[in-house]
């Protein structure tokens, strides 16, 4: 059985500050990411928590990720915002972007932010949902290395590349917080499984022969399963563009990976769309938001995709969260 420990989420960030100053990391570039973490844990989303730090950590002290890096912004156009993240933490990219991105979609209607030379930005939704936090609809893409191959073939050419849609509510928090890989499972569940010595389900991933497997390592070697077949595919595409292409970032199959010490800083990127709704709907938009949310609610036993992070994330502020112990076991030996 699985030793658990429940600790608070000022605790678990922390923690995860504690260990990545360890690691080399500088203070104003380990904030970012580790109340990152902790909002991850609160949200349920445990793949992308504190699992990830030794991982992080790992990375800073081979040079995959720089550790020091010092972001830098341009303004090339009124309503885009460029960072080039220095091959450092995507968060620390992301926040000093979001700076600039806000009060710009504010004043304009729409800004757009485009950032390079970056790493693995974590959860997407986490930072989309910041958008909608302040009364902005977000929409982000972030590309990975490759994993998913395309249809009718067997050689991963894209990431499992999410997107990320949060619409706001009225209560200050999003009322719609779309966030999903292309891939049916986003492959850190996958190296999750690997790491804890337990089988996968069948559709998550295929062979190098393109045949479904039960076994994670053999999974990891092969590629992703795309969510809903060549309509995956499609999405992994569209975010490749957006991430990729829009950004000036490297494109899936040129990126070293996230997992592992193997090949350099992976220079991956990501882009985000802020959206003021009111200058385009008025009043309209909390309308129909509102009352689509009420259809699907009103329904016994459906939800909205975020309800569940939504849920997670009050019982975590009250009650905090339960982490493995042997997770913890790892990060306190990189502190200690």
């Amino acid at each position: 059985m699985v030793e658990m420990k429940t600790l608070t989420l000022a605790e678990i960030e922390d923690l995860s500050m504690r260990a990545l100053v360890a690691a080399g990391t500088t203070d104003d570039n380990a904030r970012p990411l580790a109340v990152a973490t902790a909002a991850t844990e609160a949200d349920g989303v445990a793949s992308h928590g504190l699992a990830y730090i030794p991982i992080y950590c790992e990375h800073v002290q081979c040079g995959k990720v720089d550790g020091k890096a010092k972001p830098t912004l341009e303004r090339p156009r009124p309503g885009v915002i460029t960072v080039d993240a220095a091959t450092g933490f995507a968060h620390s990219a992301i926040d000093m972007g979001f700076e600039a991105l806000i009060p710009a979609a504010r004043e304009q209607g729409v800004a757009v932010l485009a950032i390079n030379n970056s790493y693995n930005c974590g959860v997407l939704g986490y930072h989309t949902c910041r958008l909608a936090q302040e009364g902005l609809l977000g929409i982000g893409f972030t590309n990975a290395p490759a994993s998913i191959a395309p249809s009718g073939g067997a050689k991963p050419v894209v990431g499992t590349n999410p997107f990320s849609i949060a619409a706001p509510g009225t209560d200050g928090q999003p009322a719609v917080l779309i966030d999903q890989s292309a891939s049916t499972i986003a492959k850190s569940e996958v190296m999750k499984h690997a790491r804890e010595g337990m089988p996968i389900p069948v559709g998550w991933a295929l062979d190098a022969e393109g045949n479904p497997t039960t076994d994670p390592n053999v999974g990891l070697k092969g590629s992703m399963a795309p969510s809903g077949g060549y309509k995956g595919v499609g999405i992994a595409l569209l975010t490749e563009i957006m991430a990729a292409a829009m950004t000036g970032a490297t494109l899936g199959i040129h990126a070293s990976p996230f997992s592992g010490t193997v090949g350099g800083p992976p220079r991956t990127g990501q882009f985000f769309i802020a959206i003021d709704p009111i200058v385009t709907s008025g009043d309209a938009f909390a309308t129909n938001i509102a009352a689509l949310a009420k259809a699907v609610h009103d329904q016994e036993g459906s939800h909205l995709p975020g309800d569940g992070r939504r849920n997670n994330r009050l019982a975590a502020q009250a009650n905090g969260v339960a982490v493995n112990t042997a997770t913890l076991a790892k990060i306190e030996a990189i502190i200690n």
